[in-house]
This record gives C-alpha cells, sequence and structure tokens, in this order.
C-alpha cells in the first residue's frame, strides 16, 4: 500500500508527532510520499490553497492528512476532487470525507476513514492503532462500546462528523443525503451554549429528523461538568430513534476509526455501534 501524506488543514508546526505517526505506518509496511508540507505555510494554514489542492496530485492508495485545525473546507470552492483510494483524517477533514462520501454514492471506488490524523495516530492506543491496521488490510474490526441511551436498534449508513464543520455543511452541496444515517458526531472546546445553538439549527432545517439512529463521541473541553452532555441529550431526546454515547471516537483519549457510507448498526439499548456484515 502506498500512502501519500497530505496537509489541507492548518499548518504543522512542531512535527515530532508527525514523524512519529509517519514511523508507525511505515512499521505496517506502507510506502509514504511526504510533499513539502512539513515547513510550509500561508497564515494560520499549511500553505496556500492552491498549495494545498496541489497535495492531491497524483495518485495513492491511501490520503492521510496531516492535521485538522481549519482550511479543508476553503478547497472546496476550488473544485477539491476526491481521489482514488482512501482518504483519512477527521476535525476539520470533515469537510472533506463527505465531499468524498457523496462521490463514493455514485459508484467510484474511493473510500472516507473517520479516524486519526498521522499527527494524533501515535498517541492512540495500541487497540485503536490496530483496527486501522486491520480496516486497511480490508479486515473486520469489532464493534465500539457506548453509553446507551435507549431507543431500540436502527441500521443505515454511517456518517461520522465534527460537529462544527458538519453544521457549516448543511445546506451546501456538500452535505450527503441524510435521511436514514446512522449518524456520529464529535467536537472539541465548544461551549454547551454553542453545541445547543448547532444542534437546534439542525432540527430547525430538520436535518436530525431525517437520521435513523444518532450516537456522540468525545466533546472534549466543551463546558463543566457534563452540561455539554445535558444539551445532546435534550436535543435529541423526542427524535424517537436509537441513541448512544460516549464512544471512542474524536478528540478525546482514543479516536477509532470508522468508515463512512458502511452500513451500521445502532442499538441504543445496549449501547453498541456495529458494523456489516452483522453476526
Amino acid at each position: 500500500m502506498k500512502a501519500r501524506i497530505v496537509a489541507p488543514s492548518s499548518k504543522l508546526g512542531e512535527l515530532n508527532n508527525l514523524q512519529m505517526g509517519l514511523e508507525l505506518l511505515a512499521s505496517w509496511g506502507i510506502r509514504l510520499e511526504l510533499p513539502q508540507i512539513s515547513d510550509r505555510s500561508w497564515g494560520y494554514l499549511a500553505g496556500s490553497d492552491p498549495e494545498r489542492l496541489a497535495d492531491f496530485d497524483g495518485s495513492a492508495d491511501l490520503w492521510a492528512c496531516a492535521r485538522g485545525g481549519w482550511g479543508a473546507a476553503r478547497l472546496l470552492e476550488l473544485n477539491w476532487q476526491p481521489p482514488q483510494g482512501l482518504l483519512l483524517g477527521f476535525s476539520d477533514v470533515t469537510s472533506l470525507l463527505w465531499a468524498m462520501q457523496l462521490k463514493r454514492f455514485s459508484g467510484i471506488n474511493q473510500g472516507a476513514l473517520h479516524g486519526p490524523l498521522v499527527t494524533t495516530l501515535a498517541a492512540e492506543p495500541t487497540w485503536s492503532q490496530e483496527r486501522l491496521r486491520r480496516l486497511l488490510l480490508g479486515d473486520a474490526v469489532p464493534a465500539l462500546q457506548g453509553i446507551p441511551w435507549g431507543g431500540g436498534i436502527a441500521e443505515g449508513p454511517l456518517l461520522v462528523a465534527n460537529l462544527t464543520v458538519a453544521t457549516h455543511l448543511l445546506g451546501t452541496p456538500w452535505c450527503p443525503d441524510l435521511a436514514g444515517a446512522v449518524l456520529i458526531l464529535e467536537d472539541v472546546g465548544e461551549a454547551p451554549y454553542r453545541i445547543d445553538r448547532m444542534l437546534t439549527h439542525w432540527r430547525l432545517c430538520g436535518a436530525l429528523q431525517k437520521l435513523a439512529a444518532i450516537g456522540f463521541g468525545s466533546f472534549s473541553d466543551c463546558g463543566e461538568g457534563d452540561a455539554a452532555e445535558q444539551v445532546l441529550q435534550e436535543r435529541t431526546a423526542n427524535l424517537g430513534i436509537p441513541r448512544l454515547t460516549g464512544l471512542p471516537v474524536g478528540h478525546g483519549s482514543c479516536n477509532a476509526v470508522l468508515p463512512l457510507g458502511k452500513i451500521a448498526r445502532l442499538d441504543g439499548d445496549k449501547g453498541v455501534l456495529s458494523l456489516a456484515p452483522f453476526e
């Protein structure tokens, strides 16, 4: 497998975490291609828009995003075309993952993976690293355990996203069809009132009401105590769909990789998210 490291978002800064991530990927037998991204910058971005867009020139089996921050959505304005292969990232990369998922529904042999960035990969627990390695090999991965919020069981195509980034994709051409989807959301550094404001927007535009099921990963640094969780609970309580929280996904201590578009089953009574084929 050949992987090309891309930097569609913020500039890299300190490079130790990048190097450790590269070493881990290489230890799996992955051949790495690294454009000149290490010291590239344009303000707070990892280069100008055309420079970051050019990272996706060429060919690769895996397009591994170096870091998040901000900037990936700007590439959509430049007619970013999802490359052949797998795209791996999360957080700000949500905009590209969702744009790629749209193309995948059109039958192109591609895949969007919500999972660790190269700069966060080395800090993942061993089991999460192994989960990514197995998925890249095409092997099945185990179900994820969360905290049940009830509502029964539902199945549908899996969508995973950073709440803030996904909220700003609603109503744009780069928002996949939410009807019947199993949606997993995560975020970091958002005050509870801002989470409330975003989810209220989802409700007002009818987006939450389209879902088959909803789950939540980590909401790190999002207010004191369980304030953020109270908002998540209240804003989804009357949807009448399976719900769970506490998945090891997002900006917390673990970011288990999940493939967008894969048929998933969310069991709100047991708090389990599993991927087809089901046992």
